[in-house]
């Protein structure tokens, strides 16, 4: 009986290991105003990151890009699903000390001009998040794949069943992968890390010429290409981000 018990604890332990993660994901990009990125930070650091945890949302992530031309920062959030995701947007912004917030931060003009939302289902591959890394800052890579018409599972299983342990072959650490949803066309959109940017682009070099890669690439694209569009933006956490 015994035996049984424990094969039965050691089942229930490695099914909770590999259990799906049906969190409900948000990426949000926000386009700020020129010369406000400095207290736009200053409002997430001090006031936005406490509330938004306040209301049930689990802080994630949150980059500047290396090179932000367009003066954008990029964050991740996180819900038990999409129900309470929505019900926490609801409650965060009638939440009187959300609105002081905005009154004293935004008295000399609003600090962003568009905000992206894209709300991210995790894929079975994608490995666990761990958000708090107690290690030096890293570079962080976004990656957006924009399918062909009809390839998306093909992607994934590319995916799945080469790309992601070629990465970490080539040095790289797979962070999180998902795909987006309630869109017309979903894409596949997986955050990596490495050791700078410059390690980053040395990693896909040497990723691109794996006879591993080049052969799997090759079986999957008998029919044509998978990805109709690739976007890579490298990252640096700001100081107030869980994940670095």
């Amino acid at each position: 009986m015994k035996l049984i018990l424990a094969s039965a604890l050691a089942l229930t332990l490695a099914f909770s290991a590999f259990a799906a993660d049906t969190r409900c994901y948000e990426l949000r990009i926000y386009h700020v105003a020129p010369g406000k990125l400095d207290a736009l930070n200053a409002r997430f650091k001090e006031h936005s990151c406490a509330l938004l945890e306040k209301h049930g949302f689990t802080n994630v992530g949150y980059w500047v890009p290396v090179d932000n031309k367009d003066n954008l920062l990029i964050y991740v959030i996180s819900s038990p699903s999409r129900e309470a995701h929505d019900k926490a947007w609801k409650e965060f912004a009638a939440d009187p000390a959300w609105k002081e917030v905005v009154k004293t931060t935004e008295a000399n003009g609003k600090l962003v001009t568009k905000v992206d939302s894209i709300y991210l289902t995790s894929t079975d591959f994608s490995p666990e998040l761990k958000i708090a890394v107690n290690e030096p800052a890293r570079a962080f890579e976004l990656r957006t794949y924009t399918p062909a018409e009809g390839k998306m599972e093909s992607l994934l299983s590319r995916f799945r069943d080469h790309t992601v342990k070629l990465f970490e072959k080539h040095g790289m650490t797979n962070v999180a992968y998902w795909t987006s949803t309630g869109v017309e066309k979903p894409q596949l959109i997986y955050i990596l890390a490495h050791k700078s940017k410059e390690d980053g682009l040395k990693s896909f070099g040497t990723f691109r010429v794996d006879p591993a890669w080049v052969e799997a690439k090759k079986a999957s694209e008998s029919n044509g290409s998978l990805t109709e569009k690739v976007e890579s933006v490298y990252m640096t956490p700001v100081d107030y981000s869980q994940m670095k």
